[in-house]
């Protein structure tokens, strides 16, 4: 299976951007549905965006539509989550899935559906 590091998180005002990076190593990445989660202190982890094996269909949570895009270059064997307009609530630990396996939009929004993980990169927004 496909190991994976995230980058690029950090501290960043109320309006601003950032650019999440997840690199995979150990297995052809475009093998792979790929998604982003994020966990806020006290909370469970939840589903930011997927996308399938090539980037052909991308799939967002509400809180994150219109806001944040999920792309992915097979080439350099990377994963991105650009976050644009970023708010307070969007501050978390965020971590970078990957499954072999097809996913529809119901699993694609289930951690429990992804076995490979990155450790996560923390992303703090200040109001």
């Amino acid at each position: 299976q496909v190991q994976l590091v995230e980058t690029g998180g950090g501290l960043v005002q109320v309006g601003d951007s950032l650019r999440l990076s997840c690199v995979a190593s150990g297995d052809a990445f475009s093998g792979y549905y790929m998604a982003w989660f994020r966990q806020a202190p006290g909370k469970e982890r939840e589903f930011v965006a997927a996308t399938t094996r090539v980037g052909g269909f991308t799939y967002y949570d509400d809180s994150v539509s219109g806001r944040f895009t999920i792309s992915r270059d097979n080439a350099e064997n990377t994963g991105y989550l650009q976050m644009d307009n970023l708010k307070p609530e969007d501050t978390a630990v965020y971590y970078c899935a990957a499954d072999s396996k097809p996913l529809n939009t119901a699993t694609m929004r289930s951690w429990a559906d992804y076995v490979s993980w990155g450790q996560g990169t923390q992303v703090t927004v200040s109001s």
